[in-house]
Order: structure tokens, then C-alpha cells, then sequence
């Protein structure tokens, strides 16, 4: 059976009437009128109509349901349709797979279905233009991440995920037997990736992390994408300048060449507006405390805390130097006040987006810290004993890609904007 074809949807146009394609895809439509059918044909591409005529072609896509795989050979023509510029007058009509019925969801989107249902039918669900939508701009993201780090000098590298010890010395993991030893996901490459500033001075990793948290909320995942990079030679304020040119770069990649993407969502993706506030912590507690909320220093912010923030704050903005004990044990105070750390989290309203700061690179002082915080050293001597080969000073950050699709796409739910979500109830498919 031959499955090859000649051209995608996008690549056909009124200009080549006369000319023979063969082209295959689903059969999102179907309309039989005497003796003459007409087929609605996608492919990831885009879609056009096809007049099915004659007793042998007829007879194919007789009793054919909707979302059938068919490869179509004709010739391409004017039409009067109105929502096509050109259809394919078939003269060959095969059909590859049928689809059969009923199908979980409308993939068409005619009838509204839950997004459970749509994630237990994920890939037919993508089959939806609202829902390829959206990972065709995840697609651009990510290809404008890689080329951005990639152009500033940055190496992409791939760090373990299963690990023999807690990457961040904190709970909400998930352990594994790993044949007779005890072994565990990890929850950030942050270990690896500062280590790896030893030798390759600039990296990045984009990659799935997990975080074994009982949270049921519209922004918690339990496997999520993290955009990572750490870098040698510079400190909190420069790291903090390349998020906000990248978290740009990508807004004013996809406003300008995601067009139809945006049609079909409905939505208007602009660049935001520069430079990104910054607040520190102190002034934030200020702000709060002029709206009825008071925090003694040291306290953390709650979700109420930060919507607050984000009506004073509208957008993208930065809020810096948090209390050094709040932060892990590896971020670095400051050299003018040691309560205060030399750290960021990048913030949308209330929604974090990116959290990242300037890292200890002298050992004594990590060790100390790790005592301060209550977690052994010993855990972490594998890590330790690379400070000792000649550390440079170094700083980084982690941003989570799922969360700035859903600020990206204006879309409430992340399960919306990663394919196969995990979280605490779903495992499957």
C-alpha cells in the first residue's frame, strides 16, 4: 500500500490549478449531494475541500466516518465554496484507517467536552485546532529558548533524574527502589547544573522534573518542564536581565510569527512591557502592610499575599532579595546585610514563574549552611568535594515552561498546556 503524499494542505494554493497532488489526513467533514460528495480533509498543516465523483470513488468513502484516515490523488481547481480558495477534484480515494464510532470527544469542538475526558482522549483531543494551537506555540518556545541560550554562549546539557539523594535536601519526593539501593526523582538539576559551571562555565537544560506535592490546584503538577541555566561569572542582577530579555524574546517571537495560532485561540499575544518591575522583599512587606496586611520580616508570602502584589504590580515582575532563610541552603547573601539573600522569583499576579538567585561557590560556607538548615553535609559530599577543584562564582535560575504557556496562551489550567499531565489522581494515559 503506498502512504506517501505529495503535499501538505499549506503548501497548496489556487496558482497550481491543473496540477495533480496526492495529500492524506482525517476526514473532518462529509456531505454527500447525489452524486457527488464533498470531503473536509486536515492535516496538521491546514485543510481543504475534496469532491469525491464516479461509482468507485463513491463507493470508498460510502457510510465513511468522520476522523478517518484517507489519501486522496486528484487534481486541484477553482471552487465556489466560500470558505476554501481552491478544492481537489479526487481521482483516486483510499482509505488508510477508519475511525470508529462513537469517538470519546468531538475532536471538531462542535460539542463541549470536560478536560478530563479530553486528557483521557489526548491525542485525538489534539486533533482540535484550539488544542494543536497550543502546542504549536509550546513548539515555537521552546525552539526560541534554545536558539536564544544557544546564541549567549550556553551549552545544552542533560543531568540525571534519577538521583541517589535529594537534590535540594527538601521533602516532597519520590523514592524508588533502584535494584538494592534506595533512589529517588529528582526535583531540579540544580546540583548537577552548578557543578557543570566548572567546566563548561554556561549551561542550560530543559527537561521534566517531579515533585511528589498533594496539591490540586490549576498550577501544580506533580512531572513538570523546567528551563534551567546556570552560569560562571555572573551574579543574581545579570541572570535577572537575561530572564526578562528571554521571557521577551519569546513573547515577541510568537506575537509576530504565530499569527493563525492566535486567531484560532482567539487571543492577542503582545510583548510586555520593559524593564520588569523589581521589588525587594522589604518593599513588598511595605506595600502590603499600606493594604491592611502586616508581616514581620521573615514571613512568607501567601497566595494572598501575592494577588495582592499582582494588582499593584500588573504583568510580568520581579521580586528580589528575599530573607536568606526562606531561600535553600546554596543561595548567597548579601555582602552588605547576611540576612538577605542575593535571590529572585519572577512573578505573573500571583503565579511564580522562575525563582533563581547567586549561588555559594565557597565550600566552608556551604557546609556551614547546610548545618544552619538541619541537613548532614555527609549527603552531600559528592556534591561538596567538587567546590574543592576550583569553584568559580556562579548564579542561575529555573523557570517553569508549563506555567509560562498558560500565562502565554491566557489559559487558567496548566493540565491545559502540557500533553499528558501528572498530577496526584492522574497516571494514565
Amino acid at each position: 500500500m503506498e502512504i506517501k503524499r505529495s503535499h501538505y494542505m499549506e503548501d497548496l494554493n489556487p496558482s497550481m490549478k491543473g496540477q495533480q497532488v496526492t495529500v492524506g489526513g482525517w476526514v473532518e467533514d462529509l456531505r454527500e449531494l447525489g452524486k457527488i460528495t464533498f470531503l473536509t480533509l486536515r492535516d496538521v498543516t491546514g485543510v481543504a475541500q475534496i469532491v469525491v465523483a464516479g461509482n468507485e470513488n463513491l463507493q470508498q468513502v460510502k457510510d465513511l466516518n468522520r476522523q478517518s484516515i484517507v489519501r486522496i490523488t486528484g487534481t486541484v481547481q477553482e471552487t465556489k465554496a466560500r470558505d476554501f480558495t481552491y478544492e481537489i477534484k479526487a481521482e483516486k480515494v483510499e482509505v488508510l484507517s477508519r475511525a470508529v464510532h462513537p469517538l470519546p470527544i468531538d475532536p471538531i469542538g462542535r460539542l463541549e467536552s470536560s478536560i478530563d475526558n479530553r486528557l483521557n482522549a489526548r491525542a485525538l483531543d489534539l486533533r482540535n485546532q484550539k488544542t494543536a494551537s497550543i502546542f504549536k506555540l509550546r513548539h515555537h518556545v521552546l525552539q526560541v529558548i534554545r536558539k536564544t541560550l544557544t546564541n549567549l554562549g550556553f551549552i545544552e546539557v542533560n543531568t540525571p533524574k534519577i538521583i541517589g539523594s535529594a537534590s535540594e535536601g527538601g521533602a516532597n519526593l519520590f523514592s524508588l527502589k533502584y535494584f538494592d539501593k534506595q533512589a529517588y526523582l529528582a526535583q531540579s538539576p540544580q546540583l548537577y547544573k552548578e557543578q557543570l559551571t566548572l567546566g563548561l562555565e554556561r549551561i542550560f537544560e530543559i527537561s521534566s522534573f517531579y515533585r511528589a506535592e498533594k496539591s490540586h490546584t490549576v498550577r501544580h503538577l506533580t512531572e513538570f518542564t523546567s528551563v534551567d541555566i546556570e552560569a560562571a561569572f555572573m551574579d543574581y542582577t545579570d541572570v535577572m536581565d537575561l530572564l526578562e530579555m528571554l521571557v521577551t524574546t519569546i513573547f515577541e517571537h510568537v506575537e509576530k510569527n504565530c499569527l493563525t495560532e492566535q486567531k484560532i485561540l482567539g487571543i492577542e499575544i503582545r510583548k510586555p512591557n520593559t524593564p520588569f518591575d523589581r521589588v525587594t522583599y522589604k518593599q513588598a512587606l511595605a506595600e502590603l502592610g499600606k493594604e491592611g496586611l502586616q508581616l514581620e520580616f521573615g514571613s512568607d508570602l501567601l497566595d494572598s499575599h501575592l494577588r495582592k502584589l499582582g494588582e499593584i504590580h500588573q504583568g510580568f515582575y520581579f521580586l528580589t532579595d528575599w530573607p536568606l532563610k526562606l531561600k535553600p541552603f546554596y543561595i548567597h547573601e548579601k555582602e552588605d546585610d547576611q540576612n538577605i539573600s542575593k535571590s529572585f522569583d519572577l512573578q505573573y499576579g500571583y503565579l511564580e514563574l522562575s525563582s533563581g538567585g547567586r549561588r555559594l561557590h565557597d565550600p566552608e560556607k556551604l557546609r556551614a549552611r547546610l548545618v544552619e538548615q538541619g541537613l548532614d553535609p555527609a549527603q552531600f559530599e559528592d556534591h561538596l568535594r567538587t567546590f574543592d577543584w576550583g569553584m568559580p562564582p556562579h548564579s542561575g535560575w529555573g523557570l517553569g515552561l508549563d506555567r509560562l504557556m498558560a500565562v502565554l496562551t491566557k489559559i487558567d489550567n496548566v493540565r491545559e498546556v502540557v500533553l499528558y499531565p501528572r498530577d496526584p489522581e492522574r497516571l494514565f494515559p
